[in-house]
């Protein structure tokens, strides 16, 4: 069907056929794209990122030529020094460095980074051999790293002015979600869930019918019952509203044929195509595509709960924590002596806590609140300002002034390194838990002990106290499901901003 066609199909097609299209109200400052050229944002965010690559090439190589050389760089070096930044380009673009579906996504666009780092040093090897070329292994290995990490840290830069932007409603993509009511509104909702992905919903289609079963056609014959989701429908959906991606809702009458004609015809307008597996709270990593007897077929990976992987943790987790208790020794007798002289009571607080499978254990913080804190409990359960589950006060009269302070960075919590140090915690994982609280679990909930609890998890950067108990339960199980070491690199390095900005500390 053509494009000059689509826009009447819905209007011309049998009462019992066509789907309903439910457009999305769009703020006025978000112009309609063009379908035949790719959003100005795009343009102007991909030659940012080619001119932040060749400014850190540039000073990569000046740092290498300087650090190696001195003032005194001879004719050949700045014939490579001239290359290398154009080089850099070329591979980085190679990576899919400039690849609009990955901006503003930064596990994706940094991992493009550090493939070309790579690719880069593999080339400038196998060139320097193949030419018999006498450059400087100090010059390669010093140039570089240095190139890539500046490029890192401009595209996280540049990544988070654009996050800004999508805060505020600009350079998103315009989603057309195409499904059942049920799976639509659980994928609009994820779209929508974090703007500075860069989706926005505008439309959703779904057959008519659909949401309501009683509803009478044009010709008054009955009830509709739900239909199958058209091709032409879609098309013409998505040429009505201009959107630039068709996102679709799991639906097993859209799929197979349907589903690649529909790619077919997608491309040719210049929108992208994404569909919803229906697995939710999985990672990327634990999914991928396997053919099987001529079928491409959808394989997803158990978590890892135990093995090589979790060994090598927990050996990390003892190396930094000794590391951090080393280097922060003063701190940690500063706060003793200033909990033990600012109130009457002991330095530490000591409380038994739930841990992996179930096994309890002593968990050990700086005590922020005066000693008959646990006896007065009871009288403020009506006050709380928790979850339903989890007890918390935001102004608790139980709590020292000094107290107040230490629980505002988190400095509380700092001898928990010694029970990392004891196999009893990780620096990562979910959060420990006490016994009636264990009590109050559903089933689902008790996954959560599959893994040690940790200093510092999803919920600490993600809200901490200002958390429902059911988005807390959530954000446990996607760490248990999803682990990974680089997942726990990337909560430790979440979790210096959590603490200094406070947010949901109290």
């Amino acid at each position: 069907m053509s494009g000059a066609e689509a826009p009447d199909a819905l209007e011309n097609r049998d009462s019992r056929r066509p789907l309903w299209v439910v457009p999305h109200e769009v703020p006025a400052i978000v112009p309609l794209p063009s379908r035949s050229t790719e959003p100005r944002w795009v343009g102007v965010y991909r030659w940012a990122a080619v001119g932040g690559d060749l400014l850190a090439a540039m000073l990569g190589v000046s740092i290498a030529l300087l650090t190696r050389f001195g003032y005194h760089v001879g004719s050949s070096y700045l014939v490579v020094s001239s290359l290398l930044p154009i080089a850099w380009v070329v591979v980085v673009a190679l990576s899919k460095g400039y690849d609009p579906r990955f901006f503003g996504a930064g596990p994706d666009e940094f991992r493009s980074l550090l493939r070309a780092g790579v690719g880069l040093t593999a080339a400038v090897a196998m060139t320097s051999y193949a030419t018999k070329a006498e450059i400087a292994r100090g010059f390669v290995v010093l140039a570089i790293p240095v190139m890539v990490l500046a490029a890192l840290l401009l595209r996280y830069a540049l990544r988070k002015d654009l996050h800004r932007h999508r805060v505020r409603g600009r350079c998103m993509h315009r989603v057309l979600v195409v499904g059942r009511s049920g799976p639509a509104a659980t994928l609009c909702e994820h779209l929508e869930s974090r703007p500075t992905d860069g989706f926005r919903v505008v439309a959703t289609s779904r057959p008519r019918g659909d949401d309501n079963p009683d509803s009478m056609g044009d010709g008054g014959t009955g009830p509709l019952q739900p239909d199958e989701l058209d091709e032409s429908d879609i098309l013409a959906a998505a040429d009505r509203h201009a959107v630039e991606v068709v996102a679709v809702a799991t639906d097993p009458e859209l799929a197979g044929q349907s589903l690649r004609r529909l790619s077919w015809a997608l491309e040719q307008r210049g929108v992208e195509l994404i569909v919803s597996p229906g697995i939710i709270e999985v990672a990327g990593p634990r999914i991928s595509v396997r053919p099987v007897a001529g079928l491409s077929l959808l394989h997803l990976e158990r978590p890892s709960v135990s093995g090589g992987p979790h060994l090598m943790k927990a050996v990390f987790d003892r190396v930094v924590a000794l590391g951090i208790i080393l280097l922060l020794s003063p701190l940690l007798i500063g706060l003793a002596l200033a909990v033990k002289l600012t109130s009457a009571g002991p330095m530490l607080f000591r409380q038994q806590r739930v841990g992996r499978a179930g096994a309890e254990f002593t968990m050990l913080k700086f005590r922020s609140m005066y000693v008959d804190a646990e006896q007065r409990l009871s009288d403020l359960y009506a006050l709380s300002d928790g979850n339903g589950v989890i007890f918390k006060m935001r102004n608790d009269p139980r709590m020292t002034p000094l107290g107040r302070w230490i629980r505002r960075f988190s400095l509380d919590e700092l001898p928990q390194l010694f029970n990392v140090l004891r196999g009893e915690m990780s620096l990562v994982g979910p959060r420990p838990p006490l016994a009636e609280e264990v009590a109050l679990y559903a089933a689902d909930d008790s996954r959560r002990m599959l893994v040690k609890p940790g200093m510092t998890g999803l919920w600490q950067v993600s809200g901490r106290s200002d958390l429902s108990w059911d988005e807390s339960v959530r954000l446990d199980l996607r760490y248990v499901d999803n682990w990974s070491m680089t997942l726990d690199l990337l909560i430790l390095w979440k979790t210096v901003r959590a603490v200094i900005y406070g947010a949901g500390a109290y």
